[in-house]
């Protein structure tokens, strides 16, 4: 997807158990190019089958996140809901766990969803802007037109109110609450030092 990125920290393992980076600052301007500029961190706990999502945040100054699973095991979605660009509607997964410990960067502007597929699944993620009520949105996770596959039974998964209640992307897009994607990638612009 474009502007999310995996990232797979290597684990230096011995008989005390095991050491990794899960986070680098640098290596990850580096692949962004500009620093994921941190102002807040969350952690989640939820029971299998738990959706959390699909979330996002105007832009600016939008909330790009980064995510790890420290326990238990979710499936991570990245939803590109930005009106305008090619991969619009398009989403793509992958299993952050404690094993292999990756990491998913999620740029400001994609909606963000995971589905716990563990018991007491510990999701933890950085992000770049606070919490702000005015400007967060969801949409509906089960929305038919972006089909996301949960690899769980409907009848496994648990959604809040909220999400539950969140419009479809239609809906939201209509009610003209999702990002523009030329209005995205000129603040990309922006925090990469090109104005």
């Amino acid at each position: 997807m474009p502007d999310a990125y995996e990232i797979t920290p290597v684990q230096h393992r011995d008989d005390r158990g095991v050491f990794l980076e899960w986070y680098r600052f640098d290596r990850l301007e580096e692949a962004v190019g500009h620093p994921l500029n941190l102002r807040q961190a969350n952690t989640s706990v939820s029971r299998k089958g738990s959706v959390r999502g699909i979330h996002f945040a105007d832009i600016p100054p939008g909330q790009a996140k980064y995510v790890t699973c420290t326990r238990g095991a979710v499936l991570d979605f990245t939803i590109d809901i930005r009106v305008g660009s090619p991969t619009f509607n398009e989403w793509d997964s992958v299993q952050l766990d404690e094993v292999d410990r990756r990491a998913v960067y999620i740029a400001e502007g994609l909606g963000h969803c995971f589905v716990a597929l563990t018991e007491d699944a510990t999701v933890s993620y950085l992000v770049s802007d606070t919490y702000s009520p005015g400007r967060e949105h969801g949409i509906n996770p089960l929305d038919p037109e972006i089909a996301l596959d949960f690899k769980l039974n409907i009848e496994q998964l648990l959604l809040s109110p909220k999400d539950m209640s969140a419009p479809t992307v239609a809906e939201a897009r209509q009610r003209g609450l999702l990002p523009d994607y030329e209005t995205v990638r000129k603040y990309y612009g922006s925090l990469n030092g090109a104005v």
